[in-house]
């Protein structure tokens, strides 16, 4: 299988990295380094989380309050978004809509 982070993710993960650096310099970086190793931990535990929307399955991330949200098919792992748990829940469902 393959893990595919589409465009809207990638924007997600930017945005995170630059709100977290500018709280503390080089705590963006750790933003990224945690959230990508989460999303590679798809490689051996997709599809075992809690699915949501009827369409999406939900990781939680180990160290920061984001949650990646992906979709599976016969071949890849399709990362459509990464976000703020904190963010009101009707604003997730309708970017995941």
């Amino acid at each position: 299988m393959k893990i595919q982070i589409l465009d809207e993710a990638k924007a997600d993960l930017i945005e995170g990295f630059l709100f977290y650096e500018k709280k503390s310099a080089g705590l963006g970086r750790y933003f990224l380094d945690s959230l990508y190793s989460d999303i590679d931990s798809l490689l051996l535990y997709a599809g075992i989380h809690r699915k949501i929307y009827k369409s999406h399955y939900r990781l939680l991330s180990k160290r920061f309050p984001y949650a990646v949200f992906y979709r599976i098919n016969e071949t890849s792992i399709m990362v459509d978004a990464v976000l703020d748990c904190r963010k009101n829940p009707k604003s997730i469902e309708n970017r995941l809509s």
